[in-house]
């Protein structure tokens, strides 16, 4: 009955949406007609060709050019300390993300010794209607690709992604056993949208659910509004990788950091996914709480760590789906970060313009509220060192 009625839901909206459809959309909004780089020689051709991609299809948010093509530009660093390296990891991004993401984790892991590469996905980079005909397959081809590059480089190689990202990577070391071990950040296993698996068809009838104001969402390292056809795309990475997790067990040290209040996954059928899929005695499940949620229930075992997410000094009040990537020191998301996104479902009147004014405000996840108090968008995990300790203490560095 349930799922009769969520597709009634579905198909009723569908038809509105399509009703709706506009003739004019903004260049922001418009594909570019990029074709996708899957094809490279070496990690150095691959970033010479991405360079060229975004400088020649980027819709440019601001004069600063060159820093618009540095935070969505696919990165390598090469551990500090030493000559020979034998361990590599592959960072992989969320859906309308950039490499950015995983701008501090990657020096943390070079420090800790691997030859870190991040990637970029196709229709990610230049701008938000370059979704509309992004493909999660080319998305499995292009990490096929750097793997494949890697073997070659390294000994022994280890994956991680974040949301989306975290799906593709699974999967993959799901099929292959030379992949050592995983760090997946918010992996979007599954979302707490009943509605997502009718993304795929709203994408045949509506590029856009939700738009947005391009100019005032100005964020140089990811989009803020997704096509509809990037909804689909993610949830068909969650549909592969939730069916392989049902039939094999994966037995590589794996590391999972998840919010309780994660404003887009099931938190529940992760941390399911966590005890009865994943299976190594290094396994480490961090999982962040303010009590406020769950409050029956208890996580803390020997594999599963429940930290309190609420934390005053830094005026944070919960964890966000992406602060559990960035340091507090980051120069864009840190808490003296350049990037404030106050988008953040807020209610209150006036809540917007005190936070887009500089004034005094909280961190949370989308869409939560405490009486005078306004929140930003949770952009940096005030428990970064920690969770780095955890992730080196998971693959043994």
């Amino acid at each position: 009955m349930l799922r009769k009625a969520q597709l009634l839901i579905a198909i009723v909206g569908i038809t509105l949406l399509a009703a709706c459809q506009t003739t004019k959309e903004h260049d922001m909004l418009t594909a570019s007609n990029a074709a996708p780089v899957l094809e490279f020689e070496s990690f150095n051709h691959y970033q010479q060709l991405t360079k060229k991609y975004l400088i020649s299809h980027r819709y440019f948010l601001s004069s600063q050019i060159d820093d618009e093509v540095a935070a969505n530009m696919p990165f390598e660093i090469k551990p500090r300390k030493q000559t020979n390296v034998s361990k590599g990891i592959i960072l992989v991004h969320g859906l309308g993300d950039s490499p950015y993401s995983f701008i501090d984790l990657a020096n943390s892991l070079a420090d800790a010794g691997f030859l870190v590469r991040t990637i970029l996905l196709s229709g990610h980079g230049t701008r938000p209607g370059d979704m509309i005909d992004a493909s999660y397959k080319d998305w499995q081809l292009l990490l096929e690709r750097h793997v494949r590059l890697l073997k070659s480089e390294v000994d022994d190689v280890y994956l991680g992604g974040f949301s989306t990202g975290g799906n593709l990577v699974t999967s993959y070391a799901l099929q292959d056993e030379d992949i050592q071990g995983l760090v997946l950040i918010s992996p979007g296993f599954k979302s707490d949208t009943a509605l997502a698996p009718f993304a795929p068809i709203a994408a045949w009838f509506k590029d856009w659910l939700y738009k947005g104001t391009p100019q005032r969402y100005y964020n140089r390292a990811r989009y803020m509004t997704t096509p509809t056809n990037g909804l689909a795309q993610y949830y068909h990475t969650s549909d592969i990788v939730m069916d392989q997790l049902e039939d094999t067990v994966y037995t590589k040290p794996t590391f999972i950091v998840i919010s309780e209040d994660d404003s887009i996954l099931d938190i529940k059928a992760i941390k399911s996914m966590f005890n009865n899929s994943f299976n190594n005695t290094r396994n480490k499940l961090l999982y962040f709480s303010n009590g406020k949620k769950f409050k029956t229930e208890s996580v803390e075992n020997e594999q599963v760590s429940q930290i309190n997410s609420h934390y005053p000094s830094m005026r944070v009040s919960n964890m966000s789906h992406m602060g559990l990537l960035f340091s507090p020191h980051n120069r864009y998301y840190g808490v003296n970060g350049s990037q404030r996104i106050c988008n953040n479902g807020q209610m209150q009147a006036g809540a917007r313009a005190q936070c887009e004014g500089g004034g005094e405000i909280w961190y949370s996840a989308w869409g939560y509220q405490e009486p005078d108090k306004v929140h930003a968008r949770l952009t940096f995990n005030p428990y970064y060192n920690l969770m780095v300790e955890e992730i080196k203490r998971v693959l043994s560095l």
